[in-house]
């Protein structure tokens, strides 16, 4: 299959006809060239009789996550690789696997009350219609709370690297905050920024786990519903100013 950008012509053996879905995915570059080509040699309609429900189209030996400037990566070791790059209490609300060349992002976002609101399990996405405004534009996936206020916006970027610039991740009590170049745990003013993870089961690991996961950080003991979220917003202003301060001054 040739791109007509590049070629400039139409030609019936170059072309792959999609459907509106597949079209838009392709257009906003949520579907790579290499899986339309894939598909185009080996048609799902013809083998199964029936349209392929929506899917994010990952794939690869390696993986990427990016978390409030905090980057976990992770190469296919065989068997099922697995890492957790954000857990609460034993459910991990941000989990890839790689197994057989393939990418599979799963994630989750509960409300105050612990509702499910979104879900992305292994590559596809459900989520709750009502109050929630769910956006995905091109390869932005955008979730406001009923008061336009972000609730989570991710950036896929196939095959194989998902970006989370903003969030708000709530479990039992913890709230995790997601900005552009760092996470807050405001419960108790946990503030991460600049790590990085690879080939590492876990990454942030709050509360009790009946089954313990290594990470390059875990948080016991953390205050559930009456953390002091002012002030964790203050310290979170502070440090970041303080970070920027330095790293002008270091010439970075």
């Amino acid at each position: 299959m040739e791109e007509w950008a590049e070629v400039k012509r139409h030609v019936a053996d170059e072309i792959t006809l999609l459907c509106d879905q597949h079209h838009r995915e392709k257009t906003g570059g949520l579907l790579p060239k290499e899986k339309v080509s894939e598909a185009n040699s080996n048609p799902f309609n013809l083998r199964e009789g029936v349209s392929k429900p929506y899917n994010l189209h990952f794939a690869g030996k390696t993986a990427e996550v990016e978390i409030g400037g905090n980057s976990f990566t992770c190469e296919d070791q065989g068997y099922g690789t697995v890492m957790v790059p954000l857990s609460v209490d034993g459910t991990p609300l941000i989990a890839l696997i790689l197994a057989d060349g393939h990418f599979l992002l799963n994630l989750v976002i509960f409300d105050e009350c612990n509702t499910p609101v979104l879900h992305i399990k292994n590559n596809q996405l459900y989520y709750s219609t009502e109050p929630w405004d769910v956006q995905l534009v091109g390869t932005k996936l955008t979730v406001r709370e009923a008061h336009r206020k972000i609730l989570i916006k991710i950036d896929f970027q196939p095959p194989n690297r998902v970006v989370i610039n903003r969030g708000r991740f709530l479990r039992n009590g913890v709230e995790v905050l997601v900005r552009p170049s760092n996470v807050l745990v405001t419960n108790n003013s946990s503030l991460i920024s600049g790590c990085h993870a690879h080939n590492c089961y876990g990454g942030l690991i709050i509360g009790h786990h009946e089954q313990p996961i290594g990470g390059f950080m875990a948080l016991g003991g953390v205050p559930r519903y009456f953390g002091n979220r002012t002030e964790a917003l203050k310290f979170e202003r502070e440090s970041m100013a303080e970070i920027e301060a330095n790293r002008v001054a270091g010439g970075i």
